[in-house]
């Protein structure tokens, strides 16, 4: 029996990680023709028994509405049900979906309350974002440049290319408005959060 058979066999049987691997080969075309249909399919059934990354795949395709008829609500709920089972990057996408106003009223710190719970798994698209928040002052108070470079900074460490170069220039914008013991006080912060959080 092939890799592949044997993956179709424990899908068959209702064994969700594997559903969910046979949709993603599917949909990317690996180790078999390419086909959207069948994708989606294997990916709901693994979905369905709440898995989560099958969970953080359909949002993401009904948000954007590859392969299927974009959605918000279903984005919006598939999204919330993989972030609630911990999956950083759904926490991003729902953190996204609130700052933006995208399937759900636009709310500022229901969107910090869930790129805060990606970002502390390490996820620097949300420490990014986490940035922006606190470096514009946009969950109702002032702007708070320890913050926001605290989390500009842990965020270069995480991105790559222009991602990167865009944390690095937010982060040096926002040095420029700290004084040298607020500017020490973040690289500290910073410091030991990287401590805590080895990757």
């Amino acid at each position: 029996m092939t890799k592949f058979e044997d993956l179709r066999t424990r899908a068959e049987a209702g064994d969700a990680g594997a559903q969910c691997k046979l949709g993603v080969s599917y949909a990317n075309g690996r180790g078999v023709e390419q086909d959207d249909v069948e994708a989606l399919r294997w990916i709901r059934l693994a979905a369905d028994q709440g898995h989560a990354a099958s969970q953080c795949f359909l949002g993401a395709r009904y948000a954007t509405g590859e392969g299927v008829t974009q959605d918000d609500t279903e984005a919006v709920g598939w999204t919330r049900l993989a972030a609630e089972q911990g999956v950083s990057s759904a926490q991003y996408n729902l953190g996204l979906m609130y700052y933006e106003g995208e399937g759900v009223t636009k709310d500022d710190t229901e969107a910090a309350r869930w790129y805060r719970l990606a970002a502390e798994q390490g996820n620097g698209d949300a420490q990014f974002n986490l940035g922006v928040i606190y470096a514009n002052g946009e969950v109702g108070v002032a702007p708070d440049y320890v913050q926001a470079h605290m989390w500009f900074n842990l965020a270069a460490s995480r991105r790559t290319g222009e991602q990167r170069e865009n944390a690095v220039n937010s982060r040096d914008r926002v040095a420029n408005r700290m004084t040298p013991d607020d500017l020490s006080g973040a690289q500290r912060l910073a410091r030991e959060w990287d401590a805590a959080h080895p990757r």
